[in-house]
């Protein structure tokens, strides 16, 4: 790591709920469906262990966003989520004005309990709403009905300054007629932010057991581009890509995943990203529950923690940054990996003549081009070698 970090980057929390009342069957987060009842009270002390354990490796540094994740966080009670954000407050600098993010499932909507996470601290809530028909969620494995969905996204609309609605698409079965009435449907809601995502089939699921039968590649492609087109037209910026916002209520959190920043992760299988002057590691807590359970707060509940190389920081820092449709200021490749920028400058001329990229003194940003062909793109910052 030539020259090393001058300072570090922003840092944001994750906190993961690995439970879910079941298991969708595209779903290849670490989430458990329940089973037995729900150990919440356990779980926050091992939060708390968990948390305690890590301050030395964040100490003194300000957290700019929390982010529950899981499984599905609304399971939990709101005095539980205010229990472990007291713990955050007294514990770390959370900033005042931290962007608190928990992730929700219609299938689990109560007003009071909603209103009870915003009592908490909660101000931004997403809902994982993915279709506004029946026969789509059913097919999905959701547990919630179209109907319930818009409900809950109706109360937590009025409930949170900022809500996110997850849509997916290229769904089994799906036309693109079906897609547009979905978005429809969300746009109609008034969201301040949507997420979209392509339906893929990822190892060790259900679908990828027994694959449904999915939209072509074309009508795909033609689902997203009429999403994109449909969403810029109803005032949402396209910043990411599977992200739309109207202006100022980007994902504070997830933006500093895909600029490079740090975040730490607590919590079954929680990932973490940290930088220190001389190296940069990343590290993945114990996946099974019970197993965070016994082991939270101690190195043995670290399952993986390694340095990343020379050759992963170039990568994984653009695997991240050339997710922004507006590109990054060119000066963060160093600021973010402590490598100078000529290191991938043959990588980023080759990528420019293909018409992947375009730059000048201050912005590297991909073109539509390369949007399209992200994974190609990404792969010329892919190298076998490390220093």
């Amino acid at each position: 790591m030539p020259g090393g970090l001058i300072a570090p980057p922003p840092l944001t929390l994750y906190i993961h709920i690995p439970w879910c009342v079941r298991k969708c069957p595209y779903c290849d987060f670490n989430s458990h469906g329940l089973r037995a009842d729900l150990p919440e009270a356990a779980y926050v002390e091992a939060l708390t262990r968990d948390l305690e354990f890590a301050l030395p490796s964040i100490w003194g540094r300000p957290i700019e966003a929390v982010f529950f994740g899981g499984g599905t966080p609304s399971l939990f009670s709101p005095e539980a989520i205010d229990a472990i954000l007291t713990q955050v407050r007294t514990l770390t600098r959370l900033n005042p004005l931290a962007e608190i993010t928990l992730e929700a499932n219609p299938g689990t909507f109560e007003r009071e309990r909603f209103k009870g996470f915003r009592d908490a601290g909660v101000n931004r809530l997403s809902l994982g709403i993915q279709s506004f028909s029946d026969a789509h969620l059913h097919a999905l494995g959701r547990i919630h009905s179209a109907a319930e969905a818009i409900h809950a996204a109706e109360s937590a609309i009025a409930l949170f300054d900022s809500v996110n609605l997850d849509l997916m698409y290229a769904l089994p079965g799906q036309s693109l007629a079906q897609a547009e009435a979905d978005l429809r449907q969300a746009i109609a809601l008034g969201p301040r932010h949507l997420s979209a995502y392509h339906l893929t089939l990822e190892a060790n699921t259900a679908f990828a057991a027994k694959p449904p039968s999915l939209p072509g590649d074309e009508a795909a492609a033609d689902m997203q581009e009429r999403i994109e087109a449909m969403l810029m037209d109803a005032g949402y910026r396209h910043y990411e890509t599977s992200a739309f916002a109207r202006p100022g209520s980007e994902c504070r959190h997830n933006l500093n995943y895909w600029l490079f920043g740090d975040y730490l992760g607590i919590g079954a299988g929680a990932h973490a990203k940290l930088s220190f002057h001389d190296r940069i590691v990343r590290q993945a807590r114990t996946k099974h529950p019970d197993d965070y359970l016994a082991k939270a707060g101690t190195p043995e509940a670290i399952a993986d923690e390694r340095r990343l190389g020379t050759a992963e920081l170039a990568f994984e820092f653009m695997m991240n940054a050339l997710r922004l449709n507006e590109g990054f200021d060119a000066r963060l490749f160093q600021q973010r990996t402590g490598l100078p920028l000529g290191r991938v400058e043959p990588v980023l001329a080759e990528a420019e003549a293909r018409g992947l990229i375009v730059r000048d003194a201050q912005d590297i940003v991909p073109t539509l081009l390369g949007r399209r062909f992200l994974n190609e793109l990404l792969q010329m910052f892919l190298s076998d070698s490390d220093d």
